[in-house]
């Protein structure tokens, strides 16, 4: 290389160099912040659960981030700010007691599941903080602590009550407009499940539509007009033989399909009637984000949990 093109090749290294240091300093100049609002309702739980919970979700999920310095500098600020914002938005521990208990609870079971599915904290997030992983112990350890509150919240009663007539003088409706029926009772069964992280068992059934749907394997996504039902039981504790057998009635959760109308939460309206008196679920609307959140998790089966891939007549 002669001394020309080595001066000409100097210039323009120096002139990139230039224009990415120029770009870096452009981008922690106008790197965003984030803020710390005031904390107005914080969470209020067991030492353990919220020693757990401030280590592992508080830097995203509350007014109390507390930032590192190589999450501070550009370009990776940019990502941190706006994860932190959308995490504020989904369920922020700063504000907690200021929403609805039972919402609470949906939003610590939804925390809980994402968890023990390795979806939080991010993958992307824990590489960077190994601190904020959940070891399999305090995951168990949260598991045990929404299973304590959803026992408290469900009243139990005669299993054979809600099978022949439930204990209500008038059609109990969720907010969001979906009503309480029995016609359920003569739909198929398509599935039956049993969850030992809080103790019950359900008896899931599908309208014709929902059936004709996993037939055909046309879930993705499931047609408008598709109703799925699952009956909650307590579970009893194991016999002798291990098996383990419907208690006493917990509650009753429905799936109406409609695309348009329930088209903020992934196509799907949700409804839950807790207890012998079909009580509706969640006193404001938000409940069915709750609801759609911890589905996500099904998002390969139409965000439908526990159902054959296929259902035959």
């Amino acid at each position: 290389m002669n001394a020309l093109k080595r001066h000409r090749y100097r210039n323009a290294a120096a002139i990139v160099a230039g224009i990415l240091f120029t770009s870096f300093v452009v981008l922690q100049v106008n790197s965003p912040k984030v803020e710390n609002p005031p904390v107005t309702s914080e969470f209020h739980g067991p030492e353990e659960v919220t020693r757990i919970l401030k280590r592992s979700c508080y830097d995203c999920h509350s007014n109390e981030s507390n930032l590192r310095w190589y999450d501070k500098v550009a370009p990776f600020s940019y990502k941190v700010a706006a994860d932190v914002e959308e995490a504020r938005k989904r369920f922020n521990f700063s504000e907690w007691d200021s929403i609805p208990k039972a919402d609470q609870e949906g939003k610590l079971w939804y925390i809980v599941n994402m968890i023990d599915a390795g979806r939080m904290p991010l993958p992307e997030y824990a590489a960077a903080h190994p601190s904020a992983k959940v070891t399999p112990a305090e995951l168990t350890i949260l598991k045990n602590y929404v299973t304590s509150i959803s026992r408290k919240h469900y009243a139990t009663g005669d299993t054979a009550a809600i099978v022949e007539k439930p204990k209500v003088s008038h059609v109990p409706t969720s907010i969001n407009g979906i009503p309480y029926f029995d016609d359920y009772k003569n739909w198929k069964v398509i599935s039956s499940t049993g969850r030992p992280d809080n103790g019950t068992s359900r008896i899931i059934y599908g309208n014709d539509v929902a059936v004709k749907a996993l037939e055909e394997n046309n879930i993705l996504p499931w047609p408008d007009g598709a109703v799925i039902v699952k009956v909650v039981w307590n579970s009893q504790a194991p016999d002798a033989d291990g098996n383990v057998k419907p208690g006493n009635f917990n509650n009753i959760q429905i799936m109406v399909r409609d695309a348009k109308k329930f088209a903020e939460t992934e196509g799907w309206g949700f409804a839950r009637f807790n207890g012998l008196d079909l009580k509706p679920y969640g006193k404001t609307a938000a409940f069915s984000t709750s609801c759609i959140n911890c589905h996500q998790l099904a998002k390969g089966t139409g965000f439908v949990f526990d159902i054959p891939t296929r259902v035959s007549r």
